[in-house]
């Protein structure tokens, strides 16, 4: 059964175009061609960025906090109450004025003091900006190493096909040779990623946490996908353009946890702009159209074909959702408006009723507070 499910999976048809099949993408010659084989080392290596991560985020990202001042800011303790906390875990964070009403008969409390315990409640698992500043170094730091990476390999493609025209880059070459600085590039980009599956549950959370999971495993998928299909120069394309933006999206994150507000917004207008250029004008009317308008010239659609590039739309409309977001945020920011990021969960005065400024922002979104308007928030992964 085992041996029928794998050559069923792993039919040529499925995978490449009529006219070729696995035999030829044989190593010979000292050329060698992506084989699902190679990509199992990405789960030891996720497991090393954990161990990688953990060590950065100790030894390099918690002194570089306290050198740029960033501090915990000190939460009240709940108090604990049988009643309240059970309430909290079962039926609702945020209860209703006439639950509160009705809790505060319970305990013998006034609506006031159940109304600050559930804000204490609530900020104590928000996570403090110490660990938002940690994760926000750790990705930067990655996004920039890996954005150099890209643009190694992609110039050793453009030093291996000086033949070929621009736009059959992106095309599936499909008897193209893996070069070594591709095969890294891909498999340190989807053992980040993998990571990054693997710590989700434990990171900050946004509201946009269900798009982050698709955002995740649609990267995981394509970049898998396109490694076992060949389809090599346009995987590599799309992850240096996130890349890109994502750098300056880690940056923003990392001056607003500082307050370094004028860097926080400048870096953060020019994230906006290279995340429109990027994801919503090259991605679509330049790579998406070359996957889609040039390969039936060379041979008929198959499977692959469309698989491809419906997750590349899927990625499409995941940008288009971010941009919306990001563009929010910068209208409020420009006409003064913006006091909290769209898409970040944030910490409530523990003495008030309103919230506090306190910003973040996530991969590929941006968040924006009282401190950093457009600085604060904005990806990836």
């Amino acid at each position: 059964m085992i041996g029928t499910i794998s050559e069923w999976l792993w039919w040529d048809r499925l995978w490449l175009p009529g006219n070729l099949t696995w035999a030829d993408l044989k190593d010979e010659e000292g050329l060698v061609y992506a084989r699902a084989s190679h990509l199992y080392v990405t789960v030891p290596y996720a497991l090393v960025f954990l161990v990688v991560r953990y060590v950065f985020e100790r030894l390099i990202a918690t002194p570089l906090a306290a050198s740029l001042g960033v501090t915990e800011k000190t939460r009240y303790k709940v108090e604990h109450n049988a009643v309240l906390e059970h309430y909290f875990i079962t039926k609702s964070k945020h209860p209703g004025q006439a639950d509160i009403d009705g809790l505060s008969k319970k305990c013998s409390w006034s609506s006031r003091q159940v109304e600050r315990w559930f804000r204490r409640r609530r900020n104590q698992d928000r996570p403090g900006v110490l660990k938002k500043f940690r994760e926000a170094s750790w990705r930067m730091v990655f996004y920039l190493a890996a954005f150099i990476g890209g643009i190694i390999a992609l110039y050793d493609v453009s030093l291996s096909s000086s033949h070929i025209l621009l736009h059959r880059i992106v095309v599936f070459l499909l008897l193209q040779s893996v070069l070594d600085s591709q095969y890294w590039y891909y498999i340190l980009e989807m053992s980040f990623y993998f990571s990054l599956v693997l710590r989700i549950t434990f990171d900050v959370k946004r509201k946009d946490f269900k798009e982050q999971i698709i955002h995740h495993w649609a990267t995981l998928t394509l970049l898998a996908f396109s490694w076992c299909g060949n389809y090599i120069r346009v995987g590599t394309l799309v992850m240096l353009i996130h890349d890109s933006s994502d750098i300056l999206l880690e940056s923003a994150k990392i001056f607003n946890y500082a307050k370094w507000e004028s860097t926080c917004n400048g870096i953060f207008v020019v994230f906006a702009a290279v995340f429109i250029v990027t994801r919503l004008i090259i991605f679509p009317f330049w790579i998406i159209h070359c996957t889609w308008v040039y390969p039936p010239d060379y041979y008929p659609p198959f499977f692959g074909y469309y698989f491809f590039n419906f997750m590349l739309v899927i990625l499409l409309m995941l940008h288009i959702f971010w941009a919306y977001l990001i563009l929010r945020m910068v209208k409020m920011f420009l006409f003064g408006s913006l006091t909290k990021d769209e898409r970040s969960d944030n910490e409530e005065d523990e003495e008030g009723d309103g919230e506090t400024s306190v910003t973040e922002d996530n991969d590929g979104h941006v968040k924006a507070t009282n401190g950093c308007g457009a600085g604060g928030g904005a990806n990836h992964h």
